[in-house]
C-alpha cells in the first residue's frame, strides 16, 4: 500500500520503518516540526516531507495519524483528503466516533498496542494491533495491512478499547512508575536496584502465567498491620508514594477480603 505518515514522534518512528520492511511505501511524512518530518522521511525509502495538511494530490490508499491523542481532532479538521482515501488514528483511547463530524472520510483505528521508546526495537510480529473501522471497506483494508505487520490482529469496539487501554496504563505505566519509585528508595538507602531485579522477574513470571490477584503477596495481602504502619513510616518523607502505598495497599485489602475492604 502507498501510506502517507502523519506525525514523527515515537510511534512514527517505529510504524514507518516496520511499514517499509512489510513492503509497503511511505509517500509522505508531515509533522508539526518540519525538521521531525525530514529525519523521519530519509529513513523510509522513496519518501518525503510535506509541510501541508492538503493532501488531495497525493496517490495514496492509507493516512495513519500516528500522534498524540489530543492532536487527533484537531488534525482531522484540518486535513484535506484525496477521495476515497482511509485516515486511520493509532490512538488507544479515542472512539470511532472522532469521525463522524467528517461523514465524507472513511474512517478507522489502528493501535498498536506496546510502548515505544528510542533505541529500542519492537517485535511487530508479536505485536497485538487493535483495529476498529467506520466501513467494511475500511475493515478489509486495515486488516490487510495489520496482518502485513503482526500475527496478532484483532477487531476490538471502541469501548473495549478504551479499557484495553486502561490496562496498559496499569500493567505498563504505572508498572514502570512503582519501579522508578522502588529504584529511588534504593538509592537513597544506598543500595543497587539490580538487588530487586529477581523478585521483579519472578512477580512478572508468576503473573504472567496465573491470575495476578491469585499469586498476591506483601503484607497488605496477608493483613500485616505492624509492618505496613512501619512502611509508611519509613516513606513519611515522601508524602506523595506513601500516598501512593497507602491506596495500593487498600486496593489489594479490599481484593483479598482484608481490613481494608469495604
Amino acid at each position: 500500500m502507498r501510506i502517507c505518515l502523519i506525525g514523527a514522534g515515537r510511534v512514527a518512528q517505529h510504524l514507518g520503518p516496520a511499514l517499509a520492511r512489510a513492503g509497503h511505501t511511505v509517500t509522505h511524512v508531515w509533522s508539526r516540526t518540519a525538521a521531525s518530518a525530514t529525519a523521519l522521511a530519509a529513513q523510509l525509502p522513496g519518501a518525503r516531507a510535506t509541510t501541508t495538511l492538503d493532501l488531495r494530490q497525493l496517490e495514496v490508499e492509507v493516512v495513519l495519524l500516528a500522534v498524540p491523542d489530543a492532536a487527533v481532532e484537531p488534525l482531522l479538521a484540518q486535513l484535506q483528503l484525496p477521495a476515497n482515501v482511509l485516515a486511520a488514528h493509532t490512538a488507544g483511547a479515542l472512539p470511532i466516533a472522532v469521525f463522524a463530524p467528517y461523514p465524507h472520510v472513511r474512517g478507522g483505528v489502528f493501535y498498536p498496542l506496546q510502548t515505544f521508546s528510542p533505541g529500542r526495537m519492537v517485535e511487530w510480529a508479536m505485536l497485538p494491533l487493535c483495529l476498529e473501522a467506520t466501513d467494511s471497506a475500511s475493515q478489509a483494508t486495515l486488516l490487510s495491512l495489520a496482518h502485513s505487520l503482526s500475527q496478532d490482529v484483532r477487531l476490538l469496539s471502541s469501548e473495549q478499547r478504551l479499557l484495553l487501554h486502561a490496562a496498559a496504563v496499569f500493567a505498563g505505566n504505572f508498572t514502570n512508575h512503582v519501579l522508578g519509585i522502588s529504584h529511588a528508595l534504593l538509592q537513597e538507602a544506598g543500595l543497587p536496584f539490580e538487588l530487586i531485579m529477581p523478585l521483579v522477574r519472578e512477580t512478572v513470571e508468576k503473573a504472567l502465567t496465573q491470575p495476578p490477584f491469585t499469586v498476591q503477596t506483601g503484607p497488605a495481602a496477608r493483613h500485616d498491620t505492624p509492618t505496613l504502619a512501619r512502611h509508611r513510616q519509613a516513606l513519611h518523607a515522601y508524602p506523595m508514594w506513601q500516598e501512593v502505598y497507602d491506596t495500593v495497599s487498600r486496593s489489594i485489602q479490599q481484593q483479598t477480603g482484608g481490613p481494608g475492604a469495604s
